[in-house]
Parts: C-alpha cells; structure tokens; sequence
C-alpha cells in the first residue's frame, strides 16, 4: 500500500490503510526530516474521532524515543489550537491527529511548519521520500510530557476580537460543533459577555451520528438551522470535525454559503478592522464576490489550487493579508497562518455588532454593493474514465457553456471556465476524498443549476 498525503495530509481509513503500523512509518519518515532541520520540540494534538488519543500518544511516544522533546495536548483539541501552540509556544513543528471534515471511519495526520501553517507540499515531500527508509525500522518508546493548549488558543482567539462590543450587546448564537473539537469554545471565547450560547451535538461521537462533519454543505447542518429558527437566535455557527472550518446560518434559518461568508469577513477584516498591507489570497474554488471586494478596496488578489497549503506557500514568498477557500477555511494570516472555525465565525459576529445589521442584512449589503452570487457544488464519485474526460476538456475547453462565452480557462487545479459575466464552472478530482468536484456560481440561482447540470454532463461525456 502506498501512503500518500494529499491537499492537506495523510488521510485513510482506520484499520484498512490508516493503522498503528502504517502510523509509525509516517511518524519515523516525519521524523528523519524533522532532525534534518535540526528541531527541537513537537506538540501533537489529536481531535475526537475513534482512537485519536490513542494514535496521538502512540506519535507523541514514537518521536520522543527518535530523540525529541514531546509534548502531547492534555484532551481534544481543535487543529487550529495545535497550529496556534506551534506558532505561539516555542514548538518546531505540529502534528494533528485529524481527517478533518471527512466520514468517521477516515483519520489522518496533519503537519504544521513552526510559523503556525499547513506543510507545504515540498515539506510533506520529504516525508514521502523517507517512507522506505522506515519501512521495517524499530520503534522506540519515549517519555512524553502533556500540556493544556486550548486554554492559550482560546484567549489567542479572544485577543481578536473587540469583546466590549459582546458585553454591550446581547447576542443569542447557536454552535453546533457537529461532535468534533471545537465543543464548548464558543462559550468559552464569549465568557463574561452578553452572548446567550446554545450548543447542539456537543458530546463524542467517533462516527458524528453516520452524518458528514462538513459544515460548508446546507445538507450536513439542518438541524442547526432548525434549531436558529426554534430558539430565535442571531446567528448558527458550525465548525467540522476538528473544527478550523466554519458554516453559517442566519437569523431566519437560512444557509450562508462559503462565497458569502468569505466575502463577509474579507469586507470586516478590510473595513471595520483596518487590516492593510499585503496580499489576498484565494483558492481557485473561490468566487467572484472576493475579487470585487478586492478590487474594491485595491487589493492584489492571488488565486491558488485548492488546499491551504498553497495559500501558506505563497505566504512563504509574499506578505499575506488575508486567505481563504471555498471549503469554509479563512485565516488572517499574520496572526495565525491556519484556517480557524472559531476566530472566523465570531468575526462574523462581531461584523454584526460593529454595523448593527443582522446576518440577512449583511448579505443583502453585499448583493447590492457587490453584485448577487449564487453557488452550489456537487460530489460525484469518480472513475478513472471521468478523469480521461478532464483532461481532454483541460487540453481544449469549449468556448460556450449553457449560452455564456468563456473568458479565461484556468488549470492551476482540475479545470474553472470563467464567462464573459463573471460567472463561473469548476470541475476538479478532490483531494481529501474520493469524489470528483463540480462548482458553479452565477448571479441567479437558475443559471447555477444549469452550470452545475452542464458541468456534470460534460465530465460524463454526455
């Protein structure tokens, strides 16, 4: 079997490819390269998924017998709180036990550099390169140290945002967690404020009740958004499993999708912040509502394949304002370099507060300024045939998709037709799971399905 890390880590499924053996091998290949760059001290953290404390003792045991200084997380902890540890607590690099958003039976490994980031992909490289050196290596055993790292992460994230404005305001939140690692920190961020916070699916559940911990798919989160409706709050917020990702409902209920928020928290970070200097970066997955806000503003926008690492990489060479991606992550990037599920959402809040606009509101503001945007993405599972297909499309893109002329083809990451009215067709093979990927984006929910309809077919060959 081949392990093989993809847009953000080593995932498989547990018992099946992602086993204790397999683990070692990993750990012993991260671990050539880790004494290669001479460091010091790793933290490991691990989420709530089947046997994560499990497999994070047995990578925290493993590097200190390589010789390291160990320190594992004391209990659950969001990626974002390991990255902040890393980035904030004098650790040369971080490891997360994780698969992230996907389906229970998946876990993962997740490595972050010691500016507090995602592993670029010439980092996770190396690692690669040393799996058959450990192929039948010993392992040692180490001493292990734990630590709390939530604690400083969560006053990190408090740090961000203008807490006078929640203890002046009520304000009534839901948070579903969706039984991943960011359990009680709404809670705990807002501690000594007005918010009123009401959490749903907040205990362990290593198979997140057979559901997908995506917070980004209106599917996955229906019961958050009853759950607004029922109790009036202000605002839903959702974070996936090991919660550096966040979904959003509004006030009446509704789906804020990823594009929007995106865009929502770009224009707060901009205007109400007065963050400056720098780049914005996006993946290509990302729509045009960003560009707008960019262009706006007179900020350079850079678009990248899809994976946060790629937006960490050009950090690595340019100075990053901001940076985000259609999946639901968003970082600024000079505080912390990682995609974080619970600065983000009580950006959104504090967005809010500062303009005394409800979420609907919001939007409706952003349409008007900015332009209406309507988006959706279909998982497909993917045969080797389809992928056939991409790249013939990806060698000669059609000029004309559903009556709209194509503008631009990108195909930094799968293949985005760009139309003449900013609209936009993406079709690209996922890097976390094994499905393919087809997004559109137009200025009516009608012209969506037809984009997204057409996308389809065409990757079908139809």
């Amino acid at each position: 079997m081949t392990i093989k890390f993809g847009t953000d880590g080593w995932r498989g499924v547990i018992a099946d490819d992602f086993t204790f053996e397999n683990l070692r091998k990993v750990t012993q290949a991260h671990a050539k390269v880790l004494k290669e760059d001479g460091a010091k001290r790793i933290i490991v953290g691990y989420d709530m998924r089947f046997l994560s404390p499990e497999f994070g003792k047995f990578v925290a045991e493993t590097l200190s017998g390589e010789g390291f200084e160990v320190v594992l997380a004391d209990t659950f902890s969001p990626t974002p709180a390991v990255s902040f540890a890393t980035k904030y607590m004098n650790f040369d690099n971080g490891i997360v036990i994780t698969a992230s958003h996907n389906y229970g039976k998946y876990n993962g490994y997740k490595v972050k550099e010691s500016f507090g980031g995602a592993a670029t992909t010439a980092y996770v490289k190396r690692i690669e390169k040393h799996l058959p050196d450990v192929e039948s290596a010993e392992r040692k055993i180490g001493e292990v140290k734990t630590e709390d790292i939530n604690t400083p992460y969560i006053e990190g994230v408090r740090n961000q945002i203008d807490l006078s404005l929640f203890k002046e305001r009520a304000v009534k939140i839901v948070h579903d967690p969706m039984f991943g690692a960011q359990q009680g920190f709404i809670s705990q961020a807002l501690e000594g404020t007005k918010a009123e916070v009401t959490e749903i699916h907040s205990y362990r559940d290593p198979l997140f009740d057979n559901k997908h911990p995506e917070p980004i798919v209106e599917k996955n989160i229906k019961s958050l958004m009853e759950k607004v409706r029922a109790v009036g709050a202000d605002i839903g917020i959702a974070n996936d499993g090991d919660g550096d990702r966040v979904g959003i409902v509004d006030e009446n209920g509704n789906f804020v999708n990823s594009q929007i928020v995106y865009a929502l928290i770009l224009l707060h970070v901009l205007k109400n912040k007065g963050f400056r200097g720098g780049c914005v970066v996006k993946t290509v997955s990302t729509g045009y509502l960003v560009n707008r806000v960019c262009e706006d503003f007179g900020i350079e926008l850079i678009e990248t394949p899809v994976g946060f690492k790629n937006i960490t990489e050009v950090m690595r060479e340019r100075k990053v304002l901001f940076g985000g991606e259609e999946s639901g992550g968003y970082a600024l990037m000079d505080y912390l370099p990682e995609r974080d599920g619970l600065l983000m959402g009580l950006f959104i809040i504090e967005k809010m507060l500062v303009e005394g606009k409800s979420l609907s509101e919001m939007v409706e503001e952003l349409f008007e300024r900015y332009g209406n945007a309507y988006y959706r993405r279909i998982d497909l599972p993917v045969s080797e045939e389809e992928k056939a297909v991409l790249n013939k499309l990806k060698e000669n893109p059609p000029e004309e998709v559903e009556g709209k002329k194509v503008k631009k083809a990108l195909t930094i990451d799968g293949l985005k037709l760009i139309f003449e009215d900013d609209s936009w067709l993406l079709f690209r093979p996922s890097g976390t799971e094994p499905v393919f990927r087809t997004y559109a984006e137009a200025p009516t929910p009608e012209e969506v399905e037809k984009l997204i309809q057409k996308g389809v077919n065409l990757i079908k060959g139809q």
